[in-house]
């Protein structure tokens, strides 16, 4: 505004009417910048009391989750888990012998059902599609009904042993 003022007063030829509006001029200059300079202020004082504020917020939530951690803490018990972890182990491999057994019985009932000409003509045409040569180990393999698939004995553990007994019988 100041300058608007200035640049009429220049053109009038008012020399002491123009000096008054240069310095009204960087008079309001001044004032923006010290405006800006309180504004930047208040921003970065806000920016701290935001920080603090979410600090205690942060610091709060910590508090209740270590007093949580005190309380998990405090109920666990190293023996009952211990106790836990056992059966949850012992129940495994009961699942896992009792899996491996069906799994075996499956094979066997599925391969001696299996009529042995469409096995060999099905490997056959997919060996001729491909270009593939069927080499010893299906020569080896003999025909697939009279092999019954073995179930795999779990290593030699007295107790596993009595288990896999006492589930079969």
């Amino acid at each position: 505004m100041a300058i608007e003022k200035l640049k009429k007063a220049i053109k009038q030829g008012n020399s002491d009417g123009a000096r008054i509006y240069a310095q009204d001029a960087i008079r309001e200059k001044n004032q923006a910048l010290n405006c800006l300079r309180m504004a930047s202020r208040v921003d970065a004082v806000s920016s701290r009391i935001e920080t603090a504020v979410r600090m205690n917020g942060v610091s709060s939530a910590m508090k209740n989750v270590v007093k949580g951690m005190d309380k998990g803490l405090a109920a666990m018990d190293a023996e009952e888990i211990s106790k836990i972890m056992d059966k949850f182990e012992s129940q495994f491999e009961d699942l896992d012998v009792k899996a491996e057994y069906m799994e075996g019985a499956m094979n066997a009932t599925t391969a001696t059902t299996t009529p042995t000409e469409q096995v060999d003509e099905l490997v056959m045409m997919v060996a001729d599609e491909n270009n593939l040569e069927l080499g010893d180990a299906f020569a080896d393999m003999g025909p697939v009904s009279n092999k019954t698939p073995e179930v795999e004995k779990p290593a030699a553990n007295d107790d596993l042993e009595a288990r896999l007994a006492n589930l079969r019988g």
